[in-house]
């Protein structure tokens, strides 16, 4: 493990922060549009988001990082190198938005349709009340799961070692692989996964403080304006009780 830590701190961490990051930035973008696209009224928007979201949600996230990072390899060299981590973000963000996609879709769908009737009768078009009103509201609704497909993303992003990996692009996964095959001893690959908790754990405990704060709402805390106090309340004669 003390042989380890350095190359997990320096190197794996940041790059699995990396591919984590941005393919949920992406992922991200590329969900909303699913989403849109999911509920549309047009069937030549809606069918084929839903038959992407099935495909991408079908297939095993190892056989898509493969397909795309072996499929498209000799593209990727003639435009940036033989560099493995556009393709791997490529393919990660591809999954994600199909997992996004049916999240926000359902987000928004989830918000009832007087708020929809209600920007209408204020003069909003269709399209600016579903993205200043409708969107955000469903948004808001599932941020939970939008966080647990974070810590989903953050594990999948272990499988990129099936691409190819330099020694200064190895992600936490990969690095303590290697020093558990070169020295025969597991404690490098128990400390990547020690590594992989720290990121996730607060993940999800931060799903629960969303969640609990959604359901719950903020504490309103009545104060009194500068220089006044709050009325007391009425005394209770004696013998009768407060109600």
């Amino acid at each position: 493990m003390r042989a380890a830590i350095s190359d997990l701190l320096t190197t794996g961490v940041p790059n699995t922060l990396i591919l984590a990051t941005t393919s949920a930035a992406i992922g991200t973008l590329l969900g909303l549009l699913l989403a849109v696209a999911g509920i549309s009224g047009t069937r030549w928007l809606r069918w084929p988001a839903r038959a992407y979201t099935d495909v991408f949600r079908g297939l095993p996230a190892a056989v898509t990082i493969l397909l795309i990072g072996v499929g498209l390899a000799p593209q990727g060299l003639a435009i940036w190198g033989p560099d493995p981590y556009p393709l791997g973000i490529l393919a990660l963000s591809l999954i994600a938005a199909a997992y996004f996609g049916e999240i926000f879709r359902s987000g928004i769908q989830s918000v009832e349709a007087g708020q929809l009737e209600a920007a209408r009768a204020l003069g909003f078009r269709y399209a600016a009340a579903m993205r200043l009103i409708i969107v955000p509201l469903g948004i808001r609704r599932v941020l939970p799961a939008w966080v647990n497909q974070l810590i989903a993303l953050i594990k999948d992003s272990s499988l990129i070692y099936f691409l190819g990996l330099t020694a200064g692009q190895r992600d936490l996964f990969r690095i303590g692989q290697d020093a558990a095959a070169t020295t025969g001893n597991e404690s490098a690959l128990v400390l990547a996964g020690l590594f992989y908790l720290l990121l996730t754990v607060p993940l999800t405990h931060l799903v629960n403080v969303i969640d609990r704060r959604l359901r719950n709402g903020r504490k309103v805390v009545e104060q009194a304006p500068a220089g006044e106090d709050l009325p007391k309340p009425l005394p209770v004669p004696e013998g009768a009780t407060r109600a």
